[in-house]
């Protein structure tokens, strides 16, 4: 190993990214992308507990994220304009980051474990979206059904965006899918 770089963080998560992308998830070790990364297999787990953490580092801070901007949110707001409007936040500060979105989607597309990790992610968004919402008042039910919705909305709109052309952003396909999602609940009444 060299000098010390800056960046061993980000370093790692591209190599990840690219190993993961050119071999596969399963055949790709931590060592691999800790070489990629011109770091030792030890600072590949300072910064990681495995390797599918590098493709979920930006998890947490989604959840941080998407709470405070419910918590943050106007009083008169129905909880399911809150709980999209924190998602558009989060889609808005994702945004940059596409090529690498695009490219970590098809990466966990093709592994079963990665995709249920990913749902499990999801879940813990939808429960932490429902309990900021039940903190500001909204009743269990609602509260639970307004973040169930809202996620399954970042979901599909995520889904969406990382298959659509560049022109087309992410905070656009969350606004598009809830307008679906409002259709579907107005069309049934």
């Amino acid at each position: 190993m060299g000098r010390w770089k800056p960046d061993a963080r980000g370093r790692l998560m591209q190599s990840a990214l690219e190993l993961f992308t050119e071999r596969g998830f399963e055949q790709t070790t931590a060592l691999e992308v800790a070489q990629r990364a011109g770091v030792t297999e030890r600072t590949f787990f300072r910064y990681f507990s495995d390797k599918r953490e590098v493709l979920f580092e930006g998890s947490g801070e989604l959840l941080s994220g998407v709470v405070g901007a419910i918590t943050g949110a106007p009083v008169n707001m129905a909880p399911i304009d809150i709980v999209t409007a924190a998602m558009q936040e989060a889609a808005e500060r994702m945004e940059p980051n596409r090529p690498y979105s695009i490219q970590r989607a098809a990466v966990v597309a093709a592994n079963a474990s990665l995709h249920e990790r990913e749902l499990l992610k999801l879940d813990a968004l939808s429960a932490a979206a429902a309990h900021a919402l039940h903190g500001r008042g909204v009743p269990e039910l609602a509260a639970t059904m307004a973040a169930e919705s809202g996620v399954s909305v970042f979901k599909v709109g995520f889904d969406t965006w990382v298959g659509a052309g560049p022109e087309v952003t992410f905070a656009q396909c969350i606004h598009a899918c809830l307008d679906e999602l409002k259709g579907l609940t107005a069309a049934a009444q």
